[in-house]
């Protein structure tokens, strides 16, 4: 049964439209957004979600947005155990974390696994701003790169990617990890890259250029951003031409070729996260 149906006659039906109709569900924790208009039932909403999942353990809700240079966001508990460590599991990976001191989403669960399928044997691979290790374990269990090497910011997120490799039992001789900030870390690798992945839509641009510097002649850069479809239905064909007009302008001290462009999940309304695959 749905959320929206098992509430109905516990909530007035003017309401119903505002409770939440989908959630994240990291490991046993459940994460949710309260709007305000149903602010009064949280604690009903969240009783009703444990009871619908019984493998939840934990309902939290946010509180802030996500911001800061670890893209992070302030939970509430509201229902069941105030534990906000636990172990998720995905395309045959585990992955434990803290789910309010890193960032992690579940959504981008099939992108994980299709980068991971693009991947050749012996590729040299590059994953910034790398979080918990949820590309490179991904793409570890999928595919048989020579090496990944991994750049994140985050002290948390950083010792977590350290404990999955190990739960995971991946050839640590496979994994580079580093703690430190992409513009001072990357510089000093002198390795040049057949993939490289920058997974963080809102900020990718401002790496763009050391990211092109280290890419092979015949290397790809997915490239993540977001884009906006015009209020004029366009056709696929026009929307991707729309779209590269857009991702030249933003890139333009750059010459690259655009290999495809991805729709690879919906932020709002008409706006959607992309992944640009990028060519020399």
């Amino acid at each position: 049964m749905k959320l929206k149906e098992f509430l109905k006659n516990k909530i007035p039906d003017n309401k119903i439209e505002f409770t939440p109709s989908s959630f994240d569900v990291i490991g046993d924790i459940c994460i949710i957004e309260i709007k305000d208009e149903v602010k009064k039932y949280e604690k009903l909403i969240a009783n009703s979600i444990l009871e619908l999942n019984k493998n939840i353990k934990s309902i939290f809700k946010k509180t802030s947005p996500i911001k800061g240079k670890h893209r992070t966001y302030k939970l509430k508990l509201l229902v069941g155990i105030n534990n906000k460590e636990t172990i998720y599991k995905e395309n045959g990976v585990l992955f434990k974390l803290d789910v309010e001191k890193c960032y992690f989403t579940p959504r981008w669960s099939n992108e994980r696994l299709r980068i991971s399928k693009l991947v050749k044997k012996n590729e040299n691979i590059l994953v910034m701003f790398s979080g918990i290790g949820s590309f490179t374990y991904v793409i570890l269990k999928n595919s048989t790169p020579k090496i990944i090497y991994n750049i994140e910011i985050n002290k948390t997120a950083h010792k977590y990617a350290l404990e999955n490799l190990k739960i995971n039992r991946f050839d640590e001789n496979k994994v580079k990890l580093i703690n430190s900030d992409v513009k001072k870390a990357l510089p000093k690798i002198n390795l040049k890259f057949d993939r490289i992945l920058m997974p963080l839509p809102k900020e990718s641009e401002k790496y763009f250029d050391l990211a092109f510097k280290s890419l092979n002649k015949n290397g790809v850069i997915h490239y993540y951003t977001f884009l906006e479809e015009p209020k004029k239905k366009l056709s696929d064909l026009k929307l991707n031409s729309y779209w590269k007009k857009q991702i030249k302008e933003n890139l333009k001290d750059h010459k690259f070729k655009i290999q495809n462009i991805i729709k690879c999940g919906v932020y709002a309304a008409r706006i959607y996260r992309v992944c640009v695959e990028i060519k020399k």
